[in-house]
């Protein structure tokens, strides 16, 4: 599937095309040197027709597979009919889509944004806003408590409060308010509350963390220090919700539900930008009109795409998906006997590999795979994520275990010669 195409006279080649991206693209990535044409369920197809398995579905955000049918139909159905109107007006799907999130969630209310971004700053202002006129914090004293190792985002507000360097550094001066505690240290909370404290913001599963899995019960626990001092618990599942945990969301693995949720990635259906932050009634009604908007926030493309989305993940049984070839590829992976790998996490099709950098890089790692025809991403230089669509099957996955073995071995040989 060689696919010719011409710039200014030239036929372009892979050279060509990174060339041109690295010239007019500021340097924000650091992307693996293959160049993406065309994709088709779990796979990807090259500007060369090399044929990959995408093993980082766009970091959960294709989890229903590339082009799915029924996603792509939802777009174009709804495109027949209307486009952008913006929220100044009501239309025919926002609340029927509202409805189905509220209702597969348990949540009372949602507000709908378009990035997780933009979805993490409205449950920062909810947060901040109930605490001043429900809870009667003292006005811009009110404290959100992080954790370390926590990602939600590139605002400036959520650098702010990152606790990796990298992230912020020379992007301030930062607003404050936010407190960063450690993460899985339930204790920790508890010991960090005062009564300026509105909420408590985490992710359920710590994603460009590492693929970080709290302790068993910390879920259960924090919710109940939550509840004994009026602190709003705010979970961010922009990557572990929407069945990538083995769970339709990963708070069910231990509560009924949070006081706010935030989605996104997953929820646009790997084709459109859709997010949401959803809470209880009374989080959700210090919202006025005036208060919080987006253009595009909600609009009828995004509400069709993100119904769909919902379906799919409950007429696909995706979580249950999830949970089974979650299990099988760790399983899979732990059999691997490697000096390679120091550990193994990972919660469904969710897993993070540890990569002992004094044996070689996560990055060398992902390059090499890449050669092989499967594409991941390593994260914080010695950590690989492998997070396919949850549409994968046993038999892609034991191709996949293949590639990882033949390259860690080959990686194992050549340190032990040296």
């Amino acid at each position: 599937m060689q696919q010719n195409k011409e710039n200014q006279g030239k036929i372009m080649d892979t050279k060509d095309y990174i060339e041109r991206e690295n010239k007019y693209l500021a340097q924000n990535y650091h992307p693996l040197p293959v160049v993406l044409t065309k994709a088709e369920g779990v796979w990807v197809w090259d500007n060369d027709g090399n044929k990959y398995l995408d093993f980082l579905s766009a970091y959960s955000a294709v989890s229903a597979g590339h082009l799915n049918a029924r996603i792509k139909k939802a777009m174009i159905d709804q495109l027949e009919d209307m486009d952008v109107p913006s929220r100044a007006f009501y239309t025919d799907k926002l609340g029927a889509f509202a409805e189905k999130l509220c209702q597969v969630t348990g949540m009372d209310k949602m507000l709908p944004m378009n990035t997780g971004a933009e979805a993490v700053e409205t449950a920062i202002k909810a947060a901040r806003r109930w605490g001043y006129e429900v809870k009667g914090i003292a006005e811009d004293q009110a404290k959100i408590l992080v954790v370390d190792g926590n990602f939600h985002g590139r605002t400036t507000t959520i650098v702010g409060f990152s606790s990796d360097p990298a992230y912020k550094k020379n992007f301030g001066p930062y607003d404050g308010g936010f407190d960063i505690i450690p993460y899985g240290d339930a204790d920790a909370l508890e010991q960090a509350i005062t009564p300026d404290t509105c909420a408590f913001m985490f992710e359920t599963m710590q994603g460009e963390g590492g693929i970080i899995i709290p302790p068993k019960g910390y879920l259960k626990k924090v919710q109940e220090i939550c509840r004994k001092h009026n602190v709003l618990l705010i979970l961010d599942e922009i990557q572990c919700g929407m069945a990538r945990t083995g769970k339709d969301f990963a708070f069910q693995h231990e509560i009924d539900k949070p006081d706010g949720l935030i989605l996104g990635k997953a929820l646009g259906g790997g084709i459109y930008p859709v997010s949401a932050f959803l809470a209880r009634k009374d989080v959700m009604d210090i919202f006025v009109p005036g208060t919080h908007g987006s253009t595009f926030g909600g609009n009828p493309i995004a509400a069709a795409i993100g119904l769909e989305a919902l379906n799919i993940m409950e007429d696909d049984k995706l979580a249950e998906r999830s949970a089974e070839l979650g299990a099988y590829l760790k399983d899979q992976l732990e059999d691997i006997n490697t000096d390679c790998i120091t550990e193994i996490r990972g919660a469904g099709l969710w897993i993070g590999v540890d990569i002992d950098p004094d044996v070689v890089s996560a990055r060398e790692v992902c390059e090499r795979l890449q050669h092989k025809g499967l594409l991941c991403k390593e994260t914080h230089e010695t950590v690989v994520r492998f997070a396919p669509p949850l549409t994968i099957t046993k038999e892609d996955i034991d191709w996949a275990i293949s590639q990882v073995r033949e390259v860690l071995s080959d990686i194992a040989d050549r340190h032990e010669a040296a």
